[in-house]
């Protein structure tokens, strides 16, 4: 028989090393916990609220751990998942509105474990628990804001032309261009077309007045851009919070899904997917008086809004936006190196750089505003006719300038942002900037929390059935095959370590109930290459070839049939990965990963097993128990 190369016994106990000790992890469950946090970004828990807790939760009999910080949240461990729902609830109504209270999983990992990188598996939605959030996009909003932004345009082509108009206003999907004479009408034809290709200029008005009309494809293309750019920005955001293989995927024409798994930091994702924060660059109109600001009437042309600051003094602002939010690149926090105040650096893109340009070039010595514009959605529990109590989603929007400066000198596509009040409010506006604007506002019309006690009853049935599918693999392999079915048994549960161990190892990596049942179907189709080779070397055998030979033939001879069948079942898990999402994608990644763990332990695995019963040193068998 051939010698078997010993780098393959040292490359077999490597891997089986490797791959159990970030198996390891996955034997220390996670235990219940509740998480508390405050409603205002960055505020930490005081400590007469986490003495409340604690006094509030001995007060109704519920055990309970120490505590612990995790940033600025406060972390509880309890005993049970019935314990965690009455602490939550509990909770709840003991700190009212000002914190929020949710489900969470704290680990148990050992020190030494987490210190070389090894963690559990990240388990999904469905396994876990986790936060299931149903957005809904206000198309209504989409567009009156692109009309709003269209109209600005059409103005400023005009004004580049030199043609005098008394006004271009919009009604419903039209804007509507009216001026003094004929003559200034028929001479904007030409720019509207060049500025607003996205629309349809009526060619039989003989009216001072040019209507445009929005056309049915730029409108359905602006449905579909605010969806896929609010679900883009909505997975930034996800990203941004560090949350493991959330899901966010379109749900018809307007609504979009995020699922958490985890309920890692549920009141701060709550906080940041509910909102729509965006920004607006606007000339002051400080022609009006602030007298004339605070009788609350705006004059033509403008808006009155807020100065956040002590006082929240009135500031009139010209309607027409210099930029906005959607423009803006890149948002970074950071700090003015004079006062040391907290300061938000913002990028904006060509076009936003080119309209800056143009506006503060004419208009140096002038005050600019920014005014934030940010929509909130929050869950409020209302209570129904018959006494239950419901979650319902409620919306508000506030609108106040943040920041007002004299333009020095004409600007480009670099900003800084003052006027905010901690580094925890710049850092929050910086993410939400630098994740995307949203299109739109987005209302939170669903919200579920999938309960740990759920996701432990569906662990529990993955469990069992990949036992009982791995225990008839077990006997028959045993039965059939006797001694080498031992060594099929063996390499068939180093190939679940394997599994477990690259899954855990794989940032990002997430295992659901549809991966669960890849395992499965894995564990089946592990014993597959055993059956080849075995079948192989009874062949060899009934031919008249003595023991080691038959071996030596057997896996030579079966490699080439295993390596076909196998890379043909990989192409499909790859398909189903890359034209997959969600829980599709988990049962390729599962499938992919048994695939090539199985080809390994079965081709080198059983190989080696077989070479220290049978091979060098040993004494030549008269026969193999097979």
């Amino acid at each position: 028989m051939t010698r078997y190369p010993r780098w393959k016994f040292f490359l077999l106990l490597a891997v089986l090393l490797g791959c159990g000790l970030y198996a390891l992890p996955n034997i220390f469950p996670d235990v219940p916990a509740v998480q508390i946090s405050a409603n205002a970004a960055g505020e930490e828990v005081p400590a007469s609220v986490r003495r409340q807790v604690a006094e509030a939760l001995d007060q109704a009999g519920v055990e309970h751990g120490p505590g612990e910080a995790v940033n600025t949240s406060w972390l509880v461990r309890l005993d049970s998942t019935n314990d965690q729902l009455r602490a939550r609830q509990l909770l709840s109504d003991r700190l009212g509105d000002d914190y929020v209270v949710a489900l969470n999983l704290a680990p148990t990992t050992p020190q030494w474990l987490r210190a070389v990188g090894a963690s559990p598996m990240n388990l999904g939605l469905d396994l876990r628990g986790g936060v299931h959030f149903l957005l809904q996009v206000d198309m209504e909003t989409v567009i009156r804001q692109r009309m709003e932004a269209w109209s600005g345009q059409a103005k400023m082509a005009l004004r580049d032309e030199g043609i005098r108009y008394r006004d271009v206003a919009i009604d419903g999907q039209k804007l509507v261009a009216t001026f003094d004479d004929q003559v200034a009408a028929d001479a904007a034809r030409a720019p509207l077309r060049t500025a607003l290709p996205e629309f349809t200029l009526n060619q039989a008005e003989e009216s001072p007045r040019l209507t445009l009309t929005l056309n049915a494809s730029t409108l359905e293309e602006l449905q579909d851009y605010a969806v896929e750019q609010n679900r883009t920005a909505l997975n930034n955001r996800v990203n941004e919070l560090g949350v493991a293989e959330a899901v966010v995927q379109r749900q018809g024409a307007d609504r979009i899904v995020v699922q958490l798994p985890g309920v890692q930091d549920a009141a701060q994702a709550r906080r940041i997917l509910g909102r729509t924060a965006t920004l607006e660059f606007r000339l002051v109109a400080d022609q009006y008086s602030a007298q004339r600001a605070a009788t609350g009437i705006a004059p033509p042309g403008t808006e009155i809004f807020p100065f956040r600051d002590q006082n929240n003094r009135p500031v009139i602002l010209e309607k027409s936006k210099i930029a906005t939010g959607d423009q803006v690149t890149n948002a970074q926090m950071g700090f003015d190196q004079q006062s040391g105040s907290p300061q938000v650096n913002v990028e904006l893109d060509s076009t936003g750089a080119r309209s800056m340009q143009r506006v503060t070039s004419k208009n140096v010595g002038n005050p600019m505003a920014v005014l934030f514009i940010e929509t909130k959605t929050e869950m409020k529990t209302v209570e129904g006719e018959n006494g239950e109590r419901r979650q319902v989603p409620e919306s508000t929007t506030d609108r106040y300038v943040i920041n007002v400066a004299t333009i020095q000198d004409t600007l480009g596509s670099r900003f800084r942002i003052t006027g905010l009040d901690s580094p925890a409010e710049a850092s929050e506006l910086a993410l939400l900037l630098r994740a995307g604007s949203l299109a739109a506002p987005v209302t939170i019309v669903e919200e579920r929390t999938i309960g740990p006690s759920l996701g432990r009853e569906n662990i529990e049935a993955g469990l069992k059935s990949m036992v009982l599918g791995m225990a008839l693999v077990l006997v028959f392999m045993l039965v059939w095959y006797k001694v080498f079915g031992i060594f099929a048994n063996i390499a068939l549960l180093g190939n679940l370590v394997i599994i477990v161990g690259v899954m855990s190892l794989i940032p990002g990596a997430t295992l659901t109930l549809p991966g669960i049942a890849g395992i499965v179907l894995t564990v089946g189709m592990a014993v597959d290459a055993n059956v080849l080779i075995y079948e192989r070397i009874r062949e060899e055998l009934r031919n008249g070839r003595r023991p080691r030979e038959a071996i030596d033939e057997g896996y030579n001879r079966a490699f080439t049939t295993i390596l076909d069948a196998n890379i043909t079942t990989m192409i499909v898990a790859v398909i189903l990965f890359s034209a997959g999402t969600g829980s599709v994608q988990g049962f390729a990644v599962t499938l992919f990963i048994g695939i090539l763990s199985s080809m390994f332990t079965a081709i080198i695995g059983t190989r080696a097993m077989v070479e220290m019963t049978y091979g060098r040193g040993a004494r030549a068998p008269s026969k193999l128990s097979i």
